[in-house]
């Protein structure tokens, strides 16, 4: 008769074997889902400078909720906490002393896995390898990155210390600069000169500064500058001056001639006359020289000034003419309220569109949450043809302008360019004016824009944006329209500016001519400088 006494204890193993199988098989079908997924941050390096912010983006690739997840960003390892983000419970484990009240967490876009931190003031102690994690309970992705700094200093001061050595002593001083800079004297004909001395000094705060000093003797009219040099920005600043030969130290011409002139006095006094003359005649000299190398000089900057005043009337008056030729295609536009989103509120005449009171939400201490985009469309739909139409945006701080595809889907302004059916211009908290094309491109603009002037060209697949308050060309998009355009309109959230203007559809002559707008007081102010273009992505401020 079988013995059957060991079957319970194989049975019973048999079946362990088959469960930790399938549990192992459900582990790797979560590992195989999770690996699909990756973190991406801002690249392998950036560079930011003294005292400006910087901002660490990371999004989840493929796009995918992560409200739910906790996000946070470290230094070097994930203990070093700089910002750590549980759903919606903000910072609730121990900051870095360092960034406190310096972060700013921007989650517009986390319903898309985009998230940005923002820090403020940075200063040469922030430099270093920085990362961002998400984690959740089945997935846990880092992406980490090198930041730079850099300050540029101030403007080299050179002072006259005085007479040393048969020559003139000068000093050149500067401060403010990280790294450590790089300093060089030189003379009229590019000849490096060696210092007297040099001492570079880093304070408390990381930043360096600096005083050196060189004697110059010899050569008339000699141009001695001084030039500081950043070695991570490859950028300079240099101070140039010129030291006549008259106020050199040198050995007087007479000595040797009043030794003879002890033989007889009439004749060391005859001498010494003569010296004298010399002396002044060669004075003289010296200062009519300085005077017409001065004259010369202005002369040739007053030329340089009148051609560039030319240059500035003959472009002015180009841009003008094109935006006078826009608006003999100006059309009707009306706002169509069924596709404003709820936090905005449309005028009755369907002309105006401005963010409802309280739709702004920012903590009263810690960090910033901004709100999602909110947005609303034209009543018009464009097919063909071209039209034109003009907005007054006031002086309102933030707002986007343009058009779309009438069946565009509902974006973040992250995402605002031509590759997702958007043509959209757009200001930023007053100091930047830009385009998605479809990366970020920061637009120089002379005179602020009170009011804006948009020209769609159907056929010619051009949207044209146009300074209506100076009449000038600001840019044009050119693409493939694939279907009927709307016109886009964006006040973004009150941001508690003194200018909380509504956008305003303007009332045009349909088909006519239309007069230049009447200068603010403010017009012809210059308040904004172009931003390096490698400065920022498409997600930079968002």
């Amino acid at each position: 008769m079988a013995d059957f006494s060991v079957f319970p204890g194989f049975l019973k193993q048999w079946c362990s074997s088959i469960f930790f199988t399938h549990l192992l098989l459900f582990l790797k079908l979560g590992e195989v889902d999770s690996d699909e997924i990756k973190v991406l941050g801002p690249g392998e390096s950036m560079l930011a400078l003294v005292g400006e912010p910087v901002e660490f983006p990371c999004h989840l690739s493929p796009y995918q909720d992560a409200e739910h997840m906790e996000i946070r960003w470290f230094r070097t390892q994930v203990s070093n906490v700089v910002y750590l983000y549980q759903e919606e419970q903000g910072l609730s484990s121990p900051q870095m002393t360092q960034f406190l009240n310096r972060t700013i967490f921007e989650a517009n876009d986390i319903a898309d896995g985009s998230v940005t931190l923002h820090i403020l003031g940075v200063a040469p102690s922030d430099e270093g390898l920085y990362g961002c994690r998400f984690l959740s309970h089945n997935f846990s992705g880092v992406a980490m990155w090198e930041l730079e700094v850099a300050g540029l200093g101030l403007d080299p001061h050179i002072s006259l210390e005085g007479f040393n050595e048969g020559g003139i002593q000068l000093r050149c001083s500067s401060s403010g600069w990280y790294p450590k800079p790089k300093v060089q004297w030189r003379d009229h004909q590019g000849q490096c000169l060696p210092p007297e001395s040099e001492a570079i000094i880093q304070n408390a705060q990381g930043l360096f500064s600096l005083d050196t000093s060189v004697i110059v003797r010899g050569g008339a009219h000699s141009n001695v500058s001084c030039s500081i040099q950043n070695p991570l920005l490859a950028q300079k600043k240099e101070f140039v001056l010129l030291v006549a030969d008259v106020f050199l130290p040198r050995t007087s011409p007479w000595k040797k001639a009043f030794l003879g002139t002890l033989v007889t006095l009439p004749l060391s006094l005859a001498v010494l006359t003569i010296l004298a003359l010399q002396y002044f005649y060669k004075q003289r000299c010296s200062q009519e020289k300085l005077k017409k190398q001065g004259e010369k000089d202005r002369e040739r900057l007053t030329a340089r000034l009148e051609r560039l005043q030319t240059e500035l009337d003959w472009r002015r008056s180009e841009g003008q003419a094109e935006w006078r030729a826009a608006q003999q295609y100006a059309v009707v536009v009306t706002l169509d309220p069924t596709t404003a989103h709820p936090s905005l509120e449309v005028s009755d005449d369907l002309k105006s569109v401005s963010s409802r009171p309280g739709a702004s939400s920012i903590m009263a201490h810690g960090p910033q949450r901004f709100l999602e985009q909110t947005c609303v469309l034209s009543q018009e739909r464009f097919c063909s043809g071209r039209h034109y139409w003009e907005v007054h945006v006031g002086r309102r701080s933030r707002w986007f302008l343009g058009a779309c595809l009438e069946s565009v889907e509902r974006l973040g302004p992250a995402r605002l360019s031509p590759a997702a059916g958007y043509w959209v211009m757009g200001l930023w908290n007053s100091c930047e004016y830009f385009v998605l094309d479809p990366q970020r491109v920061a637009l120089a603009l002379r005179v602020p824009p009170r009011r804006v002037g948009v020209l769609l060209d159907y056929e010619a697949g051009k949207l044209s944006f146009f300074n209506a308050s100076d009449g000038s060309h600001i840019f044009t998009f050119t693409d493939t329209f694939s279907g009927a355009l709307c016109a886009y309109f964006r006040p973004r959230a009150h941001d508690g500016s003194e200018h909380p203007d509504p956008l305003t559809i303007c009332s045009l002559p349909v088909r006519g001519p239309y007069a230049l707008e009447k200068n603010d007081s403010d017009n012809w102010l210059q308040p904004y400088e172009p931003l390096d273009p490698d400065w920022a992505s498409d997600e930079a401020l968002w």
